[in-house]
């Protein structure tokens, strides 16, 4: 009697249950997971590192010399905030082809927006600014 009451429970609640598909998607990069994991995975293990490089030697700058290195970036910032001003003038950055000392710079339009490409001569290295359009 009760296996018949089971079964006609089972038989009447069958049309209300779902189901769906079980599927595992792996979280790390390194076994099919998305990539865009990556970076906060690595984050997520250092931070959780608790060994420290004994290797390492972290010099500790005396108030004297934190005073010299933020008076050298002050004057770096005025400085180059003249060149600008001197360049560009007040209506900002214009197409076309200008030098700084051993630094080349190209500035035109781009599909993305504006691009300066910046050569240094003297080390034949180089750098690309993309300013987005607005």
């Amino acid at each position: 009697m009760k296996l018949i009451a089971t079964l006609i429970l089972c038989l009447l609640l069958s049309p209300f249950v779902n189901a769906q598909a079980f599927v595992y998607k792996p979280v790390n990069p390194a076994f099919g997971g998305d990539t865009f994991n990556y970076q906060w995975l690595l984050s997520s293990a250092e931070a959780q590192n608790k060994q420290k490089d004994k290797t390492a030697v972290t010099p500790t700058q005396t108030d004297l010399e934190k005073f010299k290195a933020n008076l050298n970036a002050q004057l770096l910032n005025q400085i180059s905030s003249q060149l600008y001003k001197q360049q560009f003038g007040t209506d900002g950055i214009k197409e076309g082809s200008y030098t700084f000392g051993s630094f080349s710079v190209d500035v035109f339009p781009s599909s993305e927006g504006l691009t300066l490409n910046i050569l240094d001569t003297n080390t034949g290295e180089q750098t690309q600014v993309i300013i987005p359009n607005q």
